[in-house]
């Protein structure tokens, strides 16, 4: 029988060999965009309104090596109310061991920040973003953000980058993360952002856990915008795990 090319069983990759096939190129000259959502079989982003309830263990094993190579998670605000987010959690050593195999993480092995867009800075400064967190959170805003409110996240431990006049756009978005040595991005969503970038034709990977789960109900997609566009995708690779998880890598033609 012929073989599906790019089909590998979990069980059968190591930690090495699965960071490998995650790996970001070598020599960036400029950010790389990678996505990482979990939708059921039947396209549900979440279970209840959040996505834990999509979480298998191999989607968690990806969630935390695709956070382990990257320089910056990106997220917007919303996504950060919904799913109370924290700091990322990262293993130090694998973060360095991944820097040295060239294929992502950091010198020092300090987690990757989390890049919260809020135009208008409406985030909680007393949220779990700014209590619970290694490495202090970045939030990027416009000039148009309340200083008050925009003071509160500073003294939370926030940095606090104002990207934009009024509204910031997507390319606005990835300068100032490269302005700050951080072009390995990992947006986590939600499906307005992903959109977005996915409309400026800014998004170079996804990665896309399927979850053997039908939810039904009335749920969005992954990626919402303001109007259609038709990016030609390429499947790099997909690993299957025991329990019907389906890990789905694809990159922009």
């Amino acid at each position: 029988m012929q073989r599906i090319p790019n089909v590998t069983q979990l069980a059968d990759l190591d930690a090495d060999a699965l960071a490998r096939s995650y790996a970001y190129p070598r020599h960036l000259e400029r950010p790389w965009v990678r996505a990482n959502f979990v939708s059921s079989i039947d396209g549900a982003l979440a279970v209840d309104g959040v996505t834990k309830g999509l979480a298998t263990p191999a989607d968690k094993l990806v969630f935390k090596l695709l956070r382990e190579l990257a320089d910056v998670i990106l997220v917007g605000a919303g996504t950060v109310r919904t799913e109370n987010y924290g700091g990322a959690r990262t293993d130090d050593e694998h973060r360095r061991a991944h820097f040295r195999h060239g294929v992502g993480g950091s010198e020092d092995g300090s987690p990757p920040p989390i890049a919260v867009v809020s135009g208008s800075a409406n985030l909680d400064p007393a949220a779990r973003l700014f209590t619970d967190a290694q490495t202090p959170p970045l939030i990027l805003t416009t000039a148009q953000a309340d200083k008050d409110r925009v003071a509160a996240l500073e003294d939370a431990g926030a940095q606090v980058v104002v990207a934009a006049e009024f509204a910031i756009t997507p390319a606005a978005l990835l300068r100032v993360l490269t302005e700050r040595g951080l072009p390995r991005v990992l947006c986590e969503g939600g499906p307005h952002l992903f959109g977005q970038l996915a409309e400026a034709d800014l998004v170079d990977e996804l990665c896309l856990t399927t979850a053997p789960l039908l939810v039904g109900g009335a749920g969005g997609r992954i990626s919402l915008s303001a109007k259609q566009f038709g990016t030609s995708m390429a499947r790099k690779q997909l690993v299957l795990d025991d329990d019907g998880t389906v890990l789905a890598r694809w990159a922009r033609r």
